[in-house]
C-alpha cells in the first residue's frame, strides 16, 4: 500500500505502550508497506526498527482529564500526532491512548469538517456470515439532538461505503422496538427527523433493537454516544464471557477436550471474528483528517490493523466523501 504521507502512530498511548505499539507499527510497515512515523519520547523508542520518530516529550495518562490535558500538554504525543495530520506531515493518526484526549486532540488540532455539528465514533460490530455493522456514536457525545443523529447516519453511511464496500447502506435507529412509536421522546423525534432526511446513496429503514446489532439486518446503526458506548461494552463483555465459558466447558472432560482439537480451527476463526483487535479500532468521523482510536488494551495486532484501516480510509478519501455528504454552510 502506497501513501503520500506516513500514518502518525502515538507510540506512548495504551496499556502496553510503547513496546506493543511499536511492534504493531513495524508489522504494518514491514508486512503491508505502509509508511509510519512514531510519535513519542525518543529515549523510550530506541528499538523502533528504523521507523522515523517525531519527538514529543509529554504523555497524557489514560485517566487524565481530556480537555485540560490537551490544552496544557502541547508537546504530548497525542497532540503532536494530530498536529502532524493538520500540518500535512502525516496522512492519518492512530492512538490507543486516552480516548477522550484522542478525540479532543483531533478536534482541536484538525478541526471539524465544515457543516458537521459534532464528530462521532464509528465502530465495527462483527456479523457472522456477513459484513460488519457500523455503530455510531460509540462514545463521543453522551447527549445528542435528533439533527445530530441524522448527521451521524449520513457519516456512517459514507464510512460503510468506503470501509466495507456497501453501495447503498441501510441506516437504522437503535430503539426498544421496531415500531416508529416505540422509544423515548428523544428517540421518537429522532425517528421523525431521520425519516424526513435526504439520504442520497443510502436509506433509512426505521428502528432496530439491541438484539439486531450482530445481525445483517442493517448496515449502520445510529444512537447517542452514551447508549452506543454502553451497547458496545455490553457486547464486548458478553462475547468475552461466552468464549471463556465455551473454552472452559471444552476442557472439563477428556471427550470434550478431544472434540476441541477437531473444532480448533473453527473456534479460532470465531475468536478472531469477535475480538476487537481484528478491526484495529474505531474511526472518529467528522474531523478534517483520519483518526483511528484503538482500545486501550491493544496489542501489536490491533495496532497493525488500526494502521491498515487508517491507510485504507486515506486512500478511499473518506474525509472528502463525508465533506460532500454533510457539509452545509450554516450548520451549527
Amino acid at each position: 500500500m502506497t501513501l503520500p504521507l506516513p500514518v502518525a502512530v502515538d507510540a506512548m498511548g495504551g496499556d502496553f505502550a510503547p513496546d506493543e505499539i511499536v511492534a504493531g507499527a513495524l508489522r504494518a510497515h514491514d508486512e503491508h508497506g505502509i509508511p509510519v512515523v512514531l510519535v513519542g519520547r525518543p529515549e523510550d523508542l530506541t528499538d523502533c526498527g528504523g521507523l522515523e520518530v517525531l519527538p514529543a516529550s509529554e504523555v497524557i495518562a489514560m485517566d487524565a482529564d481530556p480537555g485540560s490535558s490537551v490544552r496544557k500538554m502541547k508537546d504530548s504525543s497525542l497532540v503532536r500526532a494530530a498536529e502532524a495530520v493538520r500540518d500535512g506531515a502525516a496522512s492519518a493518526m492512530v492512538s490507543a491512548g486516552n480516548t477522550g484526549a484522542t478525540m479532543a486532540s483531533a478536534l482541536l488540532r484538525m478541526g471539524r469538517i465544515r457543516g458537521v455539528s459534532r464528530p462521532a465514533i464509528a465502530t465495527l460490530l462483527p456479523t457472522p456470515g456477513g459484513k460488519p455493522t457500523v455503530l455510531l456514536d460509540a462514545g463521543a457525545n453522551s447527549e445528542c439532538s435528533p439533527a445530530w443523529l441524522v448527521q451521524f447516519g449520513q457519516m456512517g453511511a459514507v464510512f460503510s461505503r468506503d470501509r466495507l464496500g456497501i453501495a447503498e447502506p441501510r441506516v437504522a435507529l437503535l430503539s426498544i422496538g421496531e415500531e416508529p412509536g416505540k422509544g423515548s421522546p428523544f428517540v421518537k423525534e429522532a425517528h421523525r427527523a431521520m425519516t424526513d432526511a435526504d439520504w442520497k446513496d443510502a436509506s433509512f429503514v426505521g428502528n432496530v433493537e439491541g438484539r439486531d446489532l450482530l445481525t445483517d439486518e442493517v448496515d449502520v446503526v445510529v444512537t447517542d454516544g452514551f447508549t452506543g458506548n454502553v451497547a458496545l461494552k455490553t457486547l464486548e463483555g458478553s462475547m468475552t464471557a461466552l468464549m471463556t465459558a465455551l473454552l472452559t466447558s471444552l476442557g472439563e472432560r477428556p471427550e470434550a477436550a478431544e472434540a476441541a482439537q477437531t473444532l480448533g480451527p473453527e473456534l479460532d476463526s470465531l475468536y478472531r471474528m469477535f475480538h476487537p483487535d481484528t478491526y484495529g479500532g474505531a474511526m472518529l468521523l467528522g474531523v478534517r483528517g483520519v483518526c483511528i482510536i484503538s482500545h486501550g488494551s491493544s496489542r501489536s495486532l490491533a495496532i497493525e490493523n488500526a494502521v491498515r484501516a487508517a491507510a485504507e480510509m486515506v486512500e478511499a478519501d473518506v474525509v472528502g466523501h463525508i465533506t460532500e455528504a454533510v457539509a452545509a454552510p450554516n450548520a451549527d
